[in-house]
């Protein structure tokens, strides 16, 4: 799995990426698209729904009354309800493959419980205890609560690198499907039958259980309006046109509310939605919701934790720094005898330091190995060596200075300057003799202000929490580009800040991986929990990262973005290429009534049959182009409101007038090439 080292931050600017698109997945999704033809299917869609209705008319009024314009009518609108199918089939049939491979996994597992029986995968409940060995699959999601054993998460994670999980530890929690590649481990199920991750996964891959979101219903209800308004439109036009002397046909009035209605948004509606759970598929994210998608995309806070996502994992020995008169060599021999005995990554980057700096051996000598150890413990912050009467200790500065009693300005300014610098003091001691301090820096990652600044120009406002102390949080939140931080961070602070926020009518996303940070991701608006972390906050969040990566949710806000823009991009060509339909179709309803409106033919086209049918064609066709665009999403580039909308307009909006102009008048150079037409 790649770890949070090993992840660059991606450059500023660089779009949010998509899954890819293959022609010929449309011909995969075609037997799903003529079994959505049912109406039943059709209901869910009030859009479509009248455009099935139109195609039956139309096809009844073919039979009846049978000739060519109107066939060649009936086919294309029927057509045009297939396209719409076809768009909801193809994003739901890129999961289906990983799906059948998720449940054959599942399926086929047999567990091996710590009593000596067997269950089917499908069958382990809460608080079975299973016995997984090297080359065997993890029937289930739960905890290691015995054993240590390296796991091969790619069937889920799509990441290669295998991962170690152990009883105890951060990196306890194992997800079903996955495989054991050494050693032997006990897994306690914690999951009840059908919501493991993998069943999620399932049904969110084939949007089984995907629910329209909240902007997703307001959008159809106000589709479904203007559906209402324009069929009444039609339908009024016939007494108008029966007492004008020219009463239209049913397959004239069908074509013009076909045209009318926003046929090419309603369409793709559906597959806007599905296709953005799938980005998130795409990079390791199981989101419980559509809604918590959608929120992403409108969020104004973010609060991120410092370490492992605006700094790199852990603070690194940096720097050696003797007082008084103690050389650095002297403490560099203290630091590192201070240090053998403290395997925290901290200690372990102090010997590090003194071995490349100061060529120091790395290994304890013989006569180290029978000194008395004091190990480094969360309560005691001390870590050290007694070794032929010495006493040699490191540790955090108020703490090593109260217990060797020691006073020294010299010190104190030390630690005060290297606390201002976003760094963290450990003071070196020899018996009651300060030897010096060693400097842990925090490094911020390359590129992550420039995200930051980005997010800024979206109107997103960014919140480092942390566990350090004020003035340490505060210098790097300096260096990081964050809008604001929350220093020595409890989570009752977490969840304080996150209701404040709320209560001021803000949106707020976090992450978290600990059974501490449950309560504030159950109540952020959008919480990722790392799958790495516990139980229960993968339960409290409403999204979990397979990856474990905590800058991944500037991704996911990205993601939620991206989905808001292509459904707002996409209504906008869909309502603006109407206009060309009206100039199509309404001159040729009318023309032989009223002679003057040929004027409004700008596109000089040959006949009124031609016209309407060039129109439908078209309304048709342009379902099929925009597929790919309503799967990949617009293009993403973080700017403000005001910036989008102008680009929305400008690209979507007047490219949704021209571009009909433009297909309606190169269809009808071939529809008139039709005997008859």
């Amino acid at each position: 799995m790649t770890t949070t080292l090993d992840r660059p931050v991606e450059s500023a600017g660089a779009p949010v990426k998509a899954g890819a698109f293959r022609p010929a997945q449309l011909w995969a999704s075609l037997p799903d698209a003529l079994r959505k033809l049912h109406p039943k299917a059709q209901l869910r869609n009030p859009v479509m729904f009248v455009v099935w209705v139109g195609s039956v008319l139309v096809t009844l009024d073919a039979i009846v009354s049978p000739s060519l314009f109107g066939w060649l009518l009936a086919i294309w609108l029927w057509f045009t309800v297939l396209f719409a199918n076809l768009a909801e089939a193809v994003a739901e049939g890129r999961g289906k493959a990983q799906a059948e491979t998720l449940r054959r996994t599942k399926r086929d597992t047999v567990a091996r419980l710590v009593d000596g029986t067997t269950k089917g995968g499908t069958e382990l409940e809460i608080g079975d205890r299973v016995v997984v060995v090297a080359g065997e699959t993890i029937p289930g999601d739960g905890d290691v609560v015995e054993g240590i054993a390296t796991v091969d998460e790619s069937a889920i994670t799509g990441e290669s690198a295998p991962v170690v999980r152990e009883a105890g530890g951060d990196r306890s929690s194992v997800t079903g499907g996955t495989t054991v590649l050494s050693d032997r481990i006990v897994v306690e199920i914690t999951t009840k039958p059908g919501e493991s991750f993998v069943d999620r996964m399932i049904a969110l891959v084939e949007g089984a259980s995907r629910q329209k979101t909240p902007n997703e219903i307001a959008l159809t209800i106000l589709l479904a309006a203007l559906t209402v308004i324009f069929l009444l439109a039609v339908v009024a036009l016939q007494p108008m046109s029966a007492y004008a002397g020219g009463p239209q046909s049913v397959v004239v009035l069908v074509a013009l509310l076909v045209c009318l209605i926003p046929t090419t948004i309603g369409a793709l509606l559906s597959a806007i939605g599905i296709a953005g759970m799938d980005r998130l598929v795409q990079r390791n994210v199981l989101a419980k919701s559509g809604r918590a998608v959608e929120a992403a995309g409108d969020i104004d806070t973010l609060l991120l934790d410092k370490t492992g996502t605006i700094t790199f994992g852990n603070r690194r020995a940096t720097e050696l720094i003797p007082v008084g008169d103690a050389t650095v060599v002297e403490l560099a021999e203290a630091a590192r005898l201070s240090s053998l005995a403290d395997q925290t990554p901290e200690g372990r980057s102090v010997v590090e330091l003194c071995t490349t700096e100061y060529g120091l051996a790395p290994e304890a000598s013989a006569e180290e190995a029978r000194a008395e150890f004091v190990p480094f413990t969360a309560q005691t912050r001390v870590s050290g060596l007694d070794i032929g009467g010495r006493r040699v200790r490191k540790g955090a500065a108020q703490t090593l200075l109260a217990a060797t009693g020691v006073r020294s300005d010299e010190v104190e300014r030390w630690v005060q300057l290297i606390s201002d610098e976003g760094g963290t003091p450990l003071v070196v001691a020899d018996g009651e003799r300060v030897l010096g301090l060693i400097r842990l820096s925090d490094v911020v990652k390359p590129g992550i202000a420039e995200r930051f600044a980005e997010l800024r120009a979206m109107g997103i406002r960014t919140v480092m929490v942390t566990g350090d102390n004020p003035r340490t949080a505060r210098a790097i939140a300096a260096r990081a580009g964050v809008d604001d931080h929350i220093a020595e961070a409890t989570p009752e602070d977490k969840l304080a800040y996150i209701v404040a926020e709320q209560e001021g009518g803000r949106l707020v996303a976090m992450t978290g991986d600990g059974t501490n940070d449950a309560p504030a991701l159950a109540q952020a608006d959008v919480g990722v929990a790392m799958n790495t972390g516990t139980a229960a906050a993968k339960e409290a969040g409403n999204m979990v990262d397979l990856d474990s990566d905590p800058t991944k949710l500037i991704e996911i806000v990205e993601i939620g973005k991206q989905l808001l823009i292509t459904r707002g991009a996409l209504t906008t060509f869909s309502v603006a290429n109407d206009l060309a339909k009206y100039f199509a179709i309404l001159p040729a309803m009318f023309a032989a009534l009223y002679p003057s409106l040929g004027l409004l033919n700008v596109m000089g086209l040959h006949s009124p049959q031609s016209a309407i049918l060039s129109a439908v064609v078209f309304n048709a066709l342009i379902i099929v182009v925009l597929i790919p665009l309503a799967l990949r999403g617009v293009r993403y580039r973080p700017s403000s409101a005001s910036a989008l909308l102008r680009r929305n307009l400008l690209v979507y909006g007047l490219g949704g007038v021209v571009t009909p102009f433009l297909g309606i008048f190169l269809i009808d150079l071939l529809v008139r090439l039709i005997p008859g037409m």
